[in-house]
């Protein structure tokens, strides 16, 4: 049987070193938000043949837009980024990438103003509030039959907040060395990784519950750890399907979806680590009166 609540000092020290990465790329770097939160137009176009961001860039500054920003999206396909434009400035452009690029395609064109961006901003960070004072009244209702009820509650949201603010970090991270942008399919997969993780917490909780119940004499610590083993073998063979899955997505799918994929693989792999070493591990630590508002011993 592996001794996980043992050593939880050291996946606390691995979590805290991920979430001041997290933090400081956030104040630093902050994230690069895509025009579903910012405004903007955006057109994803397949020129034909290589394409030469430098060269796509000139095109659209003669055509008006010097300040219009080009990135590559695959080996014939780029993405213009321009302030809110209408059609006939968008053939402005498509006219400007045909003197070079004959055979220029708009694949895509999206539009947002800044009244639904800042909305959207606005109702992204609703969700995820609503997210955790759902699980922290849910959870508390649940175990209401055991003892600490509401620590239930908060260690799974406290787990949800260290899945978050990792993931969100990573994509922090991302955003200024490849230039990914966050758009509103990432806060979908943000949620998805939470519930995957929450999801996999209250199992590992239930289980507790039960042996708390059956090992009465047996100190909380210990039983959480023989819960964690019992459920090991599913959360990992859980998490892995999801993985491979995800994993082929990322490789083999489209680029429209790269980046909702890659949040969700990230999701998942971190969702599958809190569950299993953090968030029974912050039980421990409370029962023990380690952390500051524990209240009485175990």
């Amino acid at each position: 049987m592996f001794d996980i609540v043992g050593r939880r000092n050291l996946y606390f020290t691995f979590s805290g070193l991920l979430l001041a990465v997290a933090i400081v790329s956030l104040a630093i770097f902050g994230l690069n938000l895509g025009i579903d939160f910012t405004s903007g137009s955006l057109l994803r176009v397949d020129l034909g043949a290589d394409a030469a961001t430098d060269t796509v860039a000139n095109l659209v500054s003669s055509a008006g837009f010097s300040e219009a920003f080009v990135q590559s999206a695959g080996d014939t396909s780029v993405l213009i980024r321009t302030e809110p434009i209408d059609i006939p400035e968008r053939t402005l452009i498509e006219d400007a990438l045909r003197t070079l690029y004959p055979t220029a395609e708009t694949l895509s064109f999206n539009t947002v103003g800044p009244v639904i961006g800042a909305e959207l901003t606005r109702k992204a960070l609703l969700a995820i509030l609503v997210a955790s004072a759902a699980i922290l009244l849910y959870l508390t209702w649940g175990f209401r039959n055991v003892e600490w009820s509401f620590r239930y509650g908060v260690a799974a949201v406290a787990t949800l907040v260290h899945d978050s603010l990792i993931l969100i970090g990573v994509f922090s991270v991302l955003g200024k060395v490849a230039g990914i942008e966050i758009d509103s399919m990432f806060v979908t997969a943000v949620l998805t990784g939470v519930g995957f993780s929450v999801h996999d917490t209250i199992v590992v909780f239930d289980r507790i519950r039960e042996n708390r119940r059956r090992h009465r004499d047996t100190g909380f610590g210990e039983v959480v750890n023989y819960s964690l083993n019992q459920t090991l073998d599913r959360s990992l063979n859980t998490s892995l399907t999801a993985v491979f899955v995800l994993a082929a997505l990322l490789m083999l799918g489209g680029e429209t979806i790269r980046e909702f994929t890659l949040a969700l693989l990230v999701g998942v792999v971190i969702g599958t680590y809190s569950s299993i070493f953090i968030a029974s591990c912050l039980l421990v630590e409370w029962a023990n009166r380690t952390l500051p508002w524990s209240g009485r011993s175990a």
